[in-house]
């Protein structure tokens, strides 16, 4: 458990939480001191229900005095080319307390230490949610980064033939496949931070009213972004198809040339292997050698043209 108060960060799992103090607890759901104390505050059994399940999806709750706001956090998957992956983050908000929930252990530790870089000081609840939805936003933003600059090394491999062919449709796949569900996450939480900053007081919204216009215009571009890059990708896909039909067609044009090739030599051995008796070169002394150096004139003739014509 992490709890920040007083301006620092702290750490230990036995930290109590204390009322009437301002305190930011970065934990799990499954925090014995954390249950304890939320069971104190007579909270319905799905709400515990709630903050446990992996399968919730954004949204923004108001129990009254507390204020569950559900989203995501996004990573990559360790073991495949830009494949997204999420884990749910339950924010509790009371009126002098913000719990951030989630299950990996990571994930808390990496948030709390953003957090406590960012927040010197602990004006407000609503100050810090801004900053955790920030950190968040920020991450999406680096994963979208991460995204573009991979998918110009793509187009380079793609163009100069460094890459698998099954490789490319995965990597493209993966690449979708994400980008379509930032946008949609993106979409989403858009309208979480609204739900969030309506529910401030005059004074709150006057306070954190920029901060909360600049998490918007972030939420924004990552949406626009996302599709941008989806166009990309699309595009991607023309170019990879495209240049694997040229490959087909050049290694059809051979073997057409090839064809082409044989095409008299069958011709001019069918001929003679018709056995008439009335065939002088049959019996011909040279017969053989002559027709073996009119095939071997013809081939290299039909073989020179099509060279110069580039199909072999």
């Amino acid at each position: 458990m992490f709890i920040f108060e007083d301006g620092k960060m702290v750490r230990n799992e036995n930290i109590s939480i204390k009322d009437n103090k301002k305190q930011i607890i970065f934990t799990s759901p499954k925090n014995k001191e954390l249950l304890k104390w939320l069971n104190s505050k007579n909270l319905p059994e799905y709400f515990f229900e709630d903050i446990t399940n992996e399968d919730q999806s954004v949204a923004y709750d108001d129990w009254g005095d507390l204020k569950l706001i559900t989203i995501k956090y996004i990573f990559f998957e360790e073991d495949e080319f830009l494949l997204y992956d999420e884990e749910n983050i339950s924010l509790l908000k009371f009126e002098d307390k913000l719990i951030f929930l989630n299950e990996n252990r990571d994930v808390v530790v990496e948030i709390s230490k953003k957090f406590e870089k960012r927040m010197k000081k602990l004006e407000s609840i609503n100050g810090a949610i801004y900053k955790i939805l920030d950190i968040l936003v920020d991450n999406a933003m680096l994963m979208v980064d991460v995204i573009d600059e991979s998918l110009e090394s793509l187009e380079d491999d793609i163009l100069y033939g460094e890459i698998e062919e099954e490789e490319v449709q995965k990597n493209i796949y993966n690449t979708r496949r994400t980008l379509n569900k930032i946008a949609k996450l993106f979409i989403q939480e858009t309208d979480i931070i609204n739900k969030i900053y309506h529910d401030f007081t005059q004074k709150e919204k006057k306070e954190l009213k920029y901060e909360f216009v600049d998490l918007k215009e972030h939420a924004k571009f990552l949406i626009n972004e996302s599709k941008t890059l989806l166009d990309r990708t699309g595009y991607l896909l023309n170019v990879h198809m495209g240049i694997m039909s040229n490959k087909m067609n050049q290694a059809m044009q051979r073997l057409a040339g090839i064809s082409i090739i044989f095409m008299p030599l069958t011709f001019i051995v069918g001929n003679y292997g018709m056995n008439f008796d009335n065939m002088p070169e049959l019996h011909s002394k040279y017969g053989y050698f002559f027709v073996t150096a009119i095939n071997i004139i013809v081939a290299g003739a039909i073989f020179v043209w099509l060279k110069r014509k580039k199909w072999i």
